[in-house]
């Protein structure tokens, strides 16, 4: 089978590979369908992911239909599945507690394993859910999607009642604005931070998030004027950079809660009176479960994610080692790149 084989930072080639033998028990056989490229695979071609062992099949926002099921595997050939990439122990103390997407001992698939920028692979059927309605290149949307829809969930807030929850999500790239596309459509009202003009303007334009701030000098005041100086509710920041996450306390709310969608490797270091004095909720929010990916699958089929304008690029697995290097470079009018693999 041919599959895009990432060899080293900056060499990208497609390559032939076996194809996967007949699934174990509790396995499934898949036909590559679609693929998301995700900011990690970017850095994984640039060479910049912190935990990866080349040479690496990257891809882990897959859509695909099942070839063949393993033993005690209760799907047929030819069903549409939205596959979840975090290969999770079942056993550990995360696991226990119906954590599974911060498993200690997770694989994802594409980063610790190989991924499915390829023809075939071979998934745990627990991880593959029905993709419904769904094209399957919206399908293979729903991971990166899930992502924002589960910090949504961990937030927690409130139904909105008398006062509006506003919501401030801190970086419009694909992340930012799945966390903001299921704000909005958990009724928060939304408003966006971002370093770039045009990916405010883009996120306006595309997605009618009509309500943005420039980063920088002026965005403290920006936040008083937007909030009549009280503050967030919510603030999610969903940018990877240490310096926007340690600025975002101070956009919170009195009462407020801050969510950590991103993740660094540095320490983040925040004003512990400030934060006492809001009585701040500090939350982590890490990959997805279940849970959120139907409720993407869901949202998507009822017309409230504008999937057509999240997809801004197109390829197929025969380019693929031409297109990814050039936009990992070329971002102008970047949302989401999708790989047709299969004929979905």
């Amino acid at each position: 089978m041919k599959a895009a084989l990432c060899l080293e930072p900056g060499r990208l080639e497609i390559v032939d590979r076996p194809s996967p033998q007949t699934p174990a028990p509790g396995f499934a056989r898949l036909a590559v369908s679609h693929v998301g490229i995700c900011g990690t695979d970017y850095h994984i071609y640039e060479g910049k992911h912190p935990f990866l062992a080349y040479p690496r099949v990257m891809g882990h926002e897959i859509s695909a239909t099942v070839v063949e099921a393993g033993a005690g595997v209760d799907l047929a050939p030819g069903t549409a599945v939205i596959v979840n990439p975090y290969i999770a122990c079942g056993t550990c103390i995360a696991c226990r507690k119906g954590k599974p997407n911060c498993c200690t001992a997770i694989s994802v698939l594409g980063v610790h394993s190989d991924g499915a920028m390829c023809e075939e692979i071979i998934v745990p059927a627990g991880n593959l859910y029905p993709a419904g309605d769904l094209s399957l290149e919206a399908a293979a949307t729903v991971e990166f999607l899930a992502i924002g829809a589960h910090a949504v969930r961990r937030a927690a807030m409130p139904a909105p009642g008398s006062e509006p929850i506003r919501a401030l999500v801190i970086g419009a790239g694909p992340i930012g604005l799945g966390t903001a596309i299921f704000a909005r459509i958990a009724g928060q009202e939304v408003t966006l931070l971002d370093t770039s003009p045009e990916r405010l303007s883009m996120a306006a334009e595309r997605l009618g998030f009509n309500s943005g701030i420039l980063a920088g000098d002026g965005a403290s005041a920006a936040v008083a004027a937007e909030t009549q100086g009280d503050g967030f509710d919510v603030v999610y920041d969903a940018t990877g950079y240490r310096g926007s996450m340690e600025k975002a306390f101070a956009y919170v709310a009195h009462g407020g809660s801050l969510v950590f969608v991103s993740v660094v490797k540095e320490e983040i270091s925040f004003s512990d009176p400030e934060f006492h004095k809001r009585e701040m909720t500090l939350i982590g929010s890490r990959n997805a479960t279940r849970i959120d990916f139907d409720h993407v699958r869901d949202s998507i089929a009822k017309g409230l994610v504008p999937i057509d304008q999240l997809i801004t690029h197109r390829t197929t697995l025969d380019k693929v080692s031409v297109d990814l290097p050039r936009w990992a470079k070329e971002k102008t009018g970047l949302i989401k790149a999708i790989i047709r693999i299969g004929n979905g």
